[in-house]
Protein backbone atom coordinates (compact mmCIF):
# COMPACT_ATOMS: atom_id res chain seq x y z
CA UNK A 1 0.00 0.00 0.00
CA UNK A 2 1.42 3.38 -0.86
CA UNK A 3 2.22 6.44 1.84
CA UNK A 4 -0.21 8.58 2.43
CA UNK A 5 1.28 11.94 2.46
CA UNK A 6 -0.84 15.64 3.53
CA UNK A 7 -0.13 19.24 2.12
CA UNK A 8 2.31 21.06 4.33
CA UNK A 9 -0.06 24.07 2.11
CA UNK A 10 -3.40 22.68 2.05
CA UNK A 11 -3.27 19.52 4.43
CA UNK A 12 -4.68 18.18 1.19
CA UNK A 13 -4.11 14.20 1.74
CA UNK A 14 -2.35 11.69 -1.22
CA UNK A 15 -0.68 9.09 -2.20
CA UNK A 16 2.95 8.95 -3.64
CA UNK A 17 1.38 7.80 -6.95
CA UNK A 18 -1.03 10.72 -6.76
CA UNK A 19 1.27 13.12 -6.30
CA UNK A 20 3.39 11.74 -8.89
CA UNK A 21 0.73 11.52 -11.42
CA UNK A 22 -0.24 15.43 -10.78
CA UNK A 23 3.38 16.33 -10.95
CA UNK A 24 2.93 18.00 -7.63
CA UNK A 25 6.65 18.25 -5.31
CA UNK A 26 6.63 15.68 -3.26
CA UNK A 27 8.96 18.47 -0.50
CA UNK A 28 5.46 20.28 0.23
CA UNK A 29 3.96 16.88 1.65
CA UNK A 30 4.84 15.57 4.95
CA UNK A 31 4.02 12.41 6.15
CA UNK A 32 3.81 13.46 10.01
CA UNK A 33 0.05 14.12 10.61
CA UNK A 34 -2.82 13.37 12.70
CA UNK A 35 -6.27 12.96 11.82
CA UNK A 36 -8.46 12.98 8.93
CA UNK A 37 -11.92 14.55 7.64
CA UNK A 38 -13.33 13.87 4.21
CA UNK A 39 -15.26 16.39 2.51
CA UNK A 40 -17.42 15.18 0.13
CA UNK A 41 -19.35 18.29 -0.83
CA UNK A 42 -17.51 21.34 0.12
CA UNK A 43 -20.62 23.65 -0.65
CA UNK A 44 -23.25 22.87 1.90
CA UNK A 45 -20.99 21.32 4.47
CA UNK A 46 -20.27 24.01 7.29
CA UNK A 47 -17.26 22.47 8.40
CA UNK A 48 -15.52 22.90 5.18
CA UNK A 49 -16.82 26.66 4.94
CA UNK A 50 -15.27 26.57 8.72
CA UNK A 51 -11.98 25.39 7.47
CA UNK A 52 -12.10 26.87 4.23
CA UNK A 53 -12.14 23.89 1.87
CA UNK A 54 -13.54 24.63 -1.14
CA UNK A 55 -12.12 21.24 -2.95
CA UNK A 56 -13.85 17.52 -2.54
CA UNK A 57 -11.25 15.21 -0.53
CA UNK A 58 -9.37 14.01 2.00
CA UNK A 59 -7.63 16.70 4.58
CA UNK A 60 -5.70 16.21 7.49
CA UNK A 61 -6.73 18.03 10.88
CA UNK A 62 -3.49 18.54 11.94
CA UNK A 63 0.16 18.49 9.90
CA UNK A 64 3.77 19.21 11.03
Amino acid sequence: MAKRLASKIDKKILSEIEIKEQGLDKGNFTTSWQGRIFIADPVRSMIAEKIGIKEKGEYAIKVR
